[in-house]
């Protein structure tokens, strides 16, 4: 790593803060520490496998209506639990990676583990893109011996049958090479690996994403003309799948677009020195200091620790005349742990950790050093002549 300039103050009590959780849909709790989300889609698709479950054991099976949707809603549980322990299988090796999660959604669709940061190098994406997939196959073979020696014929056996051969189907399913499929992950980590660049392995995986979405829309349609798939239910939610992994696809494709675009820096190297001054200071003399150091304004408490920044527009607003009697802790803009930025930050990463105040001021650490300031609105800037020059950016990384 480049040397870097610390300013003699140390990081608050912010700099070590978690940001909050950002997952969306019903909380459920933690799980291993990683919280979980249930999606207000998986409601209806729960709905529709419990009817259409429930319906078939009690045509099969001759069974009264309300145990075949008993056991069609305790399949429906069982399935998500399976969902739920395919994304736990990323979570945790994510976390071995040295990556943050932030948590986990169950949906409709399946679910979706939210990452802190990128993968820092390609054989990390690809443990961690695989780990699903495997956790979902053990599932399924766990199941599929399960039905083998359990009682044949039996609702239990032909339960424990369904759920291998569902479980199996996710692995399978996800392992294919296209985004936003786990296998898309692994197709772009070995793009990485040969080539060096992320973003064109993102790129090529979304391009397989598409193709592996018309294939699957046309290979459905196909069968269930043919009157090998005999369900509309099938036929439609399996559309539907395609549909939702052609839009990922596209997103992936633009995302590396415009990773390929950002400055090739991370936080620590785009911070700019900062001078930490009382917030007693008078604003004309803190401005002198600022000016002769050519540093931007931290303002911290008396023992030394950080609390905010002089708010810029703020300090303009207080007339030349008034300020050599103004303190600048009424012109500060106090920092919270949406401020604060790890120093290896770098890329979609960074600026997905500055979306909420793009235009802000950030404290930039690691651990207990402090590098300096980034501001939001300079690196949005900077990303924006890259984008008008027309020069990408390669990240060789290994």
């Amino acid at each position: 790593m480049d040397d870097y300039r610390s300013a003699p103050a140390s990081a608050s009590s912010a700099a070590r803060t978690r940001p909050p959780e950002r997952g969306s849909g019903i909380p459920l709790g933690r799980l291993l520490g990683v919280p979980i989300y249930l999606a207000p889609s998986w409601l209806l698709l729960a709905a529709l496998i419990t009817l259409t479950y429930g319906q078939f054991l009690t045509s099969r099976r001759e069974l009264p209506v309300t145990t075949g949707l008993a056991v069609g809603f305790g399949f429906v549980v069982c399935l998500l639990v399976s969902v739920l322990l395919h994304e736990l299988g990323h979570a945790i090796t994510s976390r071995q990676s040295g990556i943050g999660v932030s948590g986990i959604t169950l949906e409709m669709l399946g679910g979706y583990t939210e990452m802190e940061r990128e993968a820092p190098r390609p054989g990390v994406e690809l443990f961690v893109s695989l780990a699903g997939p495997v956790v979902s196959l053990l599932l399924g073979l766990a199941s599929g011996a399960a039905a083998l020696v359990l009682p044949p014929g039996g609702i239990a056996e032909t339960f424990a049958f369904q759920l291998a051969l569902s479980n199996i189907v996710v692995a399978v399913f996800n392992a294919l090479p296209g985004l936003p499929l786990d296998g898309g992950r692994a197709l772009q980590a070995l793009v990485w690996k040969l080539t060096g660049d992320p973003n064109l392995g993102r790129r090529v995986a979304g391009w397989s994403g598409r193709l592996v979405a018309v294939a699957t829309a046309t290979i459905v349609v196909v069968l269930y003309f043919q009157g090998v798939l005999d369900r509309l239910f099938g036929l439609i939610f399996t559309l539907l799948v395609a549909v939702t992994m052609w839009v990922g696809a596209s997103q992936a494709i633009r995302h590396g677009k415009v990773a390929a675009s950002l400055p090739p820096f991370n936080a620590k190297e785009l911070a700019r020195p900062i001078v930490p001054v009382t917030a007693t200071t008078p604003l004309a003399e803190a401005e002198r200091i600022a000016a002769d150091l050519k540093q931007h304004l931290a303002v911290v408490d008396g023992a030394g620790a950080m609390v905010g920044f002089v708010h810029g527009a703020s300090a303009r607003a207080v007339p030349p005349e008034r300020r050599p009697w103004v303190p600048v802790g009424d012109v500060t803009r106090r920092l919270d742990e949406h401020h604060v930025l790890p120093g290896d930050l770098r890329g979609t990463d960074l600026l997905h950790a500055i979306r909420d105040d793009p235009g802000g001021d950030y404290l930039v650490v690691t651990g207990e050093d402090v590098h300096g300031v980034l501001r939001g609105a300079e690196l949005l800037s900077l990303v924006e002549t890259r984008r008008s020059d027309g020069r990408p950016t390669r990240r060789n990384r290994t």
